[in-house]
């Protein structure tokens, strides 16, 4: 798990792409504006657009259980029912775009709202989630 975070903490730092200041619209006229105080929610077809951005990370928020299963390509795993989950979420770096998803939604959109809280400026959720990724 050790590893897993030191990854994702590399990856943002070493991510490279602009930063759009709080409430502004997203550079990319297709990309959908998220204000400071909310987050975006995106149709499967909407979110496999947005991973080919340079500066996306994609965050898997279910269970090991669950990513046993599948994920999607390129996914950083952080289970959201870890105990110390919030902690861990207040380590990664807040600029990247940050893609999240678990089974159906429900916490996926828990966590983009715990990520916004903390400051977080992008952060998008799979509406539906893995479910609706996988009946696309």
């Amino acid at each position: 798990m050790k590893f897993l975070l030191a990854f994702l903490l590399c990856a943002s730092l070493f991510a490279c792409g602009q930063t759009a200041e709080p409430g502004t619209t997203a550079p990319d006229a297709d990309t959908p504006a998220v204000s400071a105080d909310t987050y975006g929610q995106l149709t499967p077809e909407e979110f496999a657009k947005m991973m080919d951005d340079e500066n996306v990370v994609l965050l898997d928020v279910r269970t090991p259980r669950e990513t046993a299963e599948g994920v999607i390509d390129g996914a950083v795993e952080l289970d959201f029912r870890d105990p110390d989950f919030a902690s861990k979420l207040a380590e990664l770096y807040k600029e990247p775009t940050y893609l999240v998803y678990c089974a159906a939604g429900g916490r996926s959109n828990q966590a983009c709202e715990m990520m916004t809280e903390a400051g977080f400026e992008r952060v998008y959720n799979l509406d539906g989630g893995y479910t609706a990724w996988t009946g696309r």
